[in-house]
This record gives C-alpha cells, sequence and structure tokens, in this order.
C-alpha cells in the first residue's frame, strides 16, 4: 500500500437515530407500567411499607435497570461495528414480569400471612432473587448448548406463549375496563408501527398514543387530581445501599424457596436464550453468554441492595427494531425509569398517566412476538410452534385457577378434583400441563419438528431429556423433587421407545429424506452425523463444530 494512501476510516456510528425516539418511549412506557405494578404489589398484596417500597425497592431496581442497559449498549455498539452495520437494535431489559407475580404470591404472600411481618416475607423474597441470579449465572454457561441443539420453532414457538399468555393477556383485560381510552391508544399504536404512514409532525408513536389516552382519560373524568397532590408528598431522593443482613435473613431458611427458585432460574436462562434467538432472526446475532450474565449479575446485586425482582432480557427485541430502535433507546429507557426509582416519582407517575393509556404498548409488543413465530419457521413446523404455545397457556389458566379459588378463601385441594371436574375444569391436568411451562415448550416443540422432518432418533433423544425433567419435576410437575412426576416419565420415556423404534425401522429402509430443515440443520449434530453433515456454525462464545454449515439463500450461514 501506498504510504500516500489514507488509511481506512472508522465506522460512524450515531448515538440516536430518529427510530430511537420512538422505541425509547415504546420501552419507556412498558418497563413504566412494569415498575408502577410491582410497586403496587408490594404496597397492597404484601404491604411492605410505602417508604421501603418507594426508598429501598425501586432505588435497588435502578441500579439493576443500570447495569443491564449499559452493558447491552455496549454489546450493541460492539456487534454494529464488527460486521460494519447501523441497523443494529439493543437488546431490552427491564424487571422480568411472570417473577414480579411470582415472587410476590408464591414467595412473599403465603409467608406473609404465615407470620404477618412484610418485611420477613420481603426478606424471603430477596433470598430467592439471589438465588435465581446464581441459577441464570451458571446457565449461562449451559445455554449456548441447548441453544445450539434446540429447533428454531421450539424457541420462537415457547416464546410466543409466553407473549400471547403472559404479554398479551392481561393488559388486553386492562384495555377492556375502560376501553373508551385504551382503543384509541391501540389504534395509533397499530398505524404507527404496522403501516408506513407518519403521524402528524413526525411525532413519535409512543408519545402520541401517551398523550391521547392521557387527555382522554383526563377530560372524561378517569383520573383524580387529590391522588395526583397526595402522590407528590413520596417525591423524595433515594439512593441504595448493601444490606446483607436482610439478605442473609431470608437465607437462612433457603429449602422452601428452592422448589420454585431452580425451575424459574432455568426459565430465566431459557427465555434469556429464546429471546436472543428472536434476536438472531431478526438479524442481530448477540453472545447468549454475555446476555445471561448481565441478568445473573443484576438479580444478585439487585437482592443485596433490596429488591426482590430480578431482572430479565425483555421479549420484544424484533419490535422495538421494526419501530427503529437501535443502539441507545434501551440505554436511554433505563437511564430514565432510574432516575425516576432514585426520585420516588412512581407514586405520582402512577396518579398522572392513565394504566389504560399505557398497556395497549404491552399487547403490541405480545402481538409482534406471537406473529414472529410463525413468520419465520417453515410452514410446515407451524404446529410445532403452535404445541409449544400450549403449556404456557396452561400455566396462565392454572394461575388464573389457583388466584380466583385464593380470592374465595379456599383453594383446589379444599374444593375437591370431583368438584371441579364436575364445572367443567380439568384443573389436575391443566396444572401439569403447565408446570415449567418454558421447558415444556421447548422439549414438546423440539420433538415435533424432528417428527416432522423424519429426524427420529433427534425426537427420541428430546422425549428421553423430557423424560428425565419430568422426573425430578422440572416439566410437568407443582413440585420439583424425586420422582415428583412418574407417570409424566413415563410418557415421555415410552414415546423415546417408540421414535428410537421407528428411527431404526426408517434407517433400514434405507434414505427417506435428508430429514434437515432448512431453519436449523442441527438434527445429525444429536445421532452422530458424518463431519460436515447438518452442522451449524458455531455462534460467538460457543465451541465449534464438526463441520460447517449448511448455506443460507444469501449465501451465509443459516440461522439457528
Amino acid at each position: 500500500m501506498s504510504t500516500t494512501e489514507a488509511a481506512p476510516q472508522p465506522m460512524k456510528l450515531s448515538w440516536w437515530v430518529s427510530g430511537d425516539t420512538n422505541a425509547f418511549f415504546g420501552l419507556g412506557f412498558n418497563t413504566l407500567v412494569n415498575v408502577l405494578t410491582l410497586s403496587g404489589l408490594c404496597l397492597g398484596v404484601v404491604n411492605i411499607p410505602g417508604a421501603d417500597v418507594f426508598g429501598v425497592i425501586l432505588p435497588a431496581l435502578g441500579v439493576q435497570l443500570l447495569i443491564g442497559n449499559v452493558y447491552y449498549t455496549y454489546l450493541a455498539r460492539r456487534l454494529a461495528r464488527r460486521e460494519g452495520r447501523t441497523d443494529v437494535c439493543a437488546m431490552p431489559y427491564g424487571p422480568s414480569v411472570p417473577h414480579m407475580f411470582i415472587v410476590v404470591f408464591v414467595i412473599m404472600l403465603p409467608i406473609y400471612l404465615q407470620t404477618r411481618d412484610p418485611l420477613t416475607a420481603w426478606a424471603a423474597g430477596l433470598a430467592w432473587s439471589f438465588i435465581i441470579g446464581i441459577i441464570v449465572l451458571l446457565g449461562a454457561f449451559v445455554g449456548p448448548w441447548i441453544r445450539r441443539y434446540t429447533p428454531q420453532a421450539a424457541m420462537l414457538g415457547t416464546l410466543a406463549g409466553v407473549s400471547i399468555a403472559f404479554i398479551s393477556m392481561r393488559p388486553a383485560a386492562q384495555m377492556f375496563e375502560a376501553l373508551w381510552i385504551a382503543l384509541p391508544v391501540m389504534v395509533i399504536i397499530l398505524i404507527g408501527f404496522f403501516t408506513d404512514l407518519k403521524l402528524p409532525g413526525n411525532i413519535p408513536v409512543g408519545l402520541a398514543a401517551l398523550l391521547v389516552g392521557s387527555a382522554i382519560g383526563w377530560v372524561g373524568g378517569y383520573m383524580s387530581t387529590p391522588d395526583v397532590v397526595a402522590a407528590a408528598k413520596d417525591v423524595a431522593l433515594s439512593l441504595p445501599t448493601a444490606d446483607l443482613a436482610r439478605l442473609g435473613e431470608g437465607l437462612t431458611d433457603v429449602a422452601p424457596l428452592l422448589a420454585t427458585a431452580i425451575p424459574l432460574g432455568i426459565y430465566n436462562f431459557t427465555e434469556g436464550m429464546t429471546n436472543v434467538e428472536s434476536a438472531a432472526v431478526a438479524g442481530d446475532e448477540y453472545n447468549l453468554r454475555a446476555i445471561l450474565a448481565a441478568d445473573g449479575a443484576g438479580a444478585v446485586v439487585g437482592s443485596v441492595l433490596g429488591c426482590p425482582f430480578p431482572p430479565a432480557v425483555y421479549i420484544g427485541h424484533p419490535g422495538w427494531k421494526a419501530a427503529g430502535g437501535r443502539t441507545t433507546y434501551s440505554l436511554a429507557s433505563g437511564v430514565v425509569i432510574a432516575l425516576m426509582c432514585f426520585l420516588g416519582l412512581f407514586s405520582l407517575l402512577g396518579a398522572l398517566l392513565p394504566t389504560p393509556a399505557i398497556v395497549p404498548i404491552l399487547l403490541y409488543i405480545g402481538l409482534l412476538i406471537g406473529a414472529q413465530a410463525f413468520q419465520e419457521t417453515p410452514r410446515r413446523h407451524a404446529v410445532a410452534v403452535v404445541i409449544a404455545i400450549i403449556p404456557n397457556i396452561a400455566s396462565w389458566a392454572a394461575g388464573l385457577m389457583n388466584n380466583a379459588l385464593s380470592a374465595a378463601g379456599t383453594t383446589a385441594q379444599q374444593v375437591g378434583e370431583e368438584a371441579l371436574n364436575g364445572a367443567g375444569l380439568v384443573y389436575h391436568g391443566t396444572v401439569l400441563l403447565g408446570g415449567g411451562a418454558i421447558l415444556a415448550g421447548m422439549v414438546l416443540g423440539s420433538i415435533t419438528v424432528f417428527v416432522i422432518d423424519k429426524n427420529f432418533f433427534a425426537a427420541a433423544i428430546y422425549s428421553a431429556i423430557g423424560a428425565v425433567l419430568g422426573f425430578i419435576g422440572l416439566i410437568h410437575a407443582e413440585q420439583v423433587g424425586w420422582n415428583v412426576g412418574g407417570q409424566i416419565a413415563l410418557g415421555y420415556l415410552f414415546a423415546a421407545v417408540l421414535l428410537a423404534g421407528f428411527g431404526l425401522v426408517m434407517r433400514r429402509r434405507g434414505p427417506v429424506g435428508d430429514g434437515v430443515r432448512e431453519d436449523q440443520p442441527v438434527a445429525a449434530d444429536l445421532v452422530g452425523a458424518e463431519p460436515g453433515e447438518g452442522v451449524p456454525t458455531p455462534r460467538e462464545g460457543e465451541p465449534a463444530a464438526a463441520g460447517p454449515a449448511d448455506p443460507g439463500p444469501d449465501g451465509r450461514p443459516a440461522p439457528v
């Protein structure tokens, strides 16, 4: 090269683009709703004093948000520079929505009802969150292996199940409690995010939706001025401090917490895994271990500071990318929400912003992720997507039944299975189907994909895995333990034997098609393929495989 030739200039990567504004408002309001919800659960269900909720729990949550969002922004900008792209979208991050309800109703509330001491219940929640964080950190090492050998339809399908049941249904129901506010907001979101039309003045979609909904709510008398005045008294600066004694109090009786912490910790890293897969389908290939490490570290640090709510990489990366989000929208939303936590503004915000004006944003994300599972997988795998969705719907339905019984002052055991069956409820079966729903959906979806592709040995391996998980209660069970799911394990084991038999018969008959799907040719890896046969290209941070991946239609390795 000539000495006079100019050296290549480093890629210019903007910190903010117009689409970041849309994504910032969307994710920010999403997180805002979640923080308002968990605050209400602490105050109204566990009766934790307001001073502790707004002065300790929320500031600790603010630190969690900063940890994850700063790190995810760094990962996004590193990926953009490495691949020379300006369309990389950062992973969204915030408090885990399912865990918000689980830690309150499954961990803290029973202890509060037993002891009538909200601080003891709070300490148990901190210990539970700490254990979740440790499990997720361990999952960062095994998660890439699970992702490598799990069909895309199974991962996106179970993610769609979470989005439909736990992300979409509650906001949709809340919308219909005040549809005169919520439906105009939803229409603005649909026009802004699902068409190529621009709003007047090119105003960000999320901001326009919130302004319209809030205006309708205030003009229509849905909101109350005295509530705003009362909430303003809670505004005060609070910074978190470590309290190991409070966490240690919760860890003194750790055994009862493990029954839910183990499967839900696994849920966290499998959900993170499926969210990374969702981002990869949208074009952004992140290091799974790096993503999970931030989740686990956030839970551990938050529990030490006083927050019992584990954080998580959020579902919805493709939605924020489609809305124009790039590398900084998530950081901006995290910083703003963290400042609100430190300043004690959430009581005031809850009085200013009508909930029906905010929840349609959650429904938008649920719609997008549910649609992606069908759009990004081969058409013949649609049935696998559906079967992966079903356990999550069962888990949601079982929770509704249990909550309704609890509100009536009784339990399923007291009512009796015969009476429940007589009312048309298959209660016990629904509970079992929904147990460990994330893992169960991935196992059932994987079996179905491999059967469709006539790769019976791979299907048999997944069925055998289901037998092990069912035997110890990590799927299709009400608790974790030894031989808690004997009949479940037998079902999967018999299916594994049957599938292996089909595999032997088909092998003796000779080739019946390559059994390899165009989206993820990994099945051969599970049953001893020759080098180079159906082996995917390793992802960043994963061990190398035996051979190169089959090329996709654009000449690059097909995504896993």
